[in-house]
């Protein structure tokens, strides 16, 4: 077998319209319903299920557990944008800019935290 890509990821929430709200305001992802009212946020060639604390949808993983995931995003925005967005919300950046490595190559990175505590890592390509 060869994986060719990362089609989504479920996240764990304690409150699946906060993190709708952040997740879409915050890194401009869509916001998409399906199968039965389920939510997701849409973005590049991916997307990110939601299952709500508690309430989560079968199959699922062994210890969801809101607030353990750590992601990266790569963006075309420039950091000094992104930076400036995040501080129009009064959210904190936690670290950064950094220089990372990325799968692809180097990348710069910033860090911040989503509201159930995951940390979210926005980078983009070093040429």
């Amino acid at each position: 077998m060869q994986v060719e890509k990362l089609d989504h990821l479920v996240l764990t929430v304690q409150d699946i319209e906060k993190t709708c709200d952040f997740y879409s305001k915050v890194l401009g992802m869509k916001i998409i319903a399906f199968g039965g009212g389920r939510r997701a946020m849409d973005f590049g060639a991916g997307k990110i299920n939601l299952h709500q604390a508690g309430k989560e949808f079968e199959p699922k993983a062994l210890k969801p557990t809101p607030g353990s995931a750590d992601l990266c995003f790569i963006t075309r925005t420039p950091l000094p944008e992104i930076l400036e967005n995040i501080r129009g919300y009064g959210l904190k950046v936690i670290e950064g800019p950094v220089e990372r490595s990325g799968a692809k190559g180097p990348i710069l990175s910033i860090y911040l935290r989503d509201p159930d505590g995951n940390l979210i890592e926005i980078s983009n390509h070093v040429d």
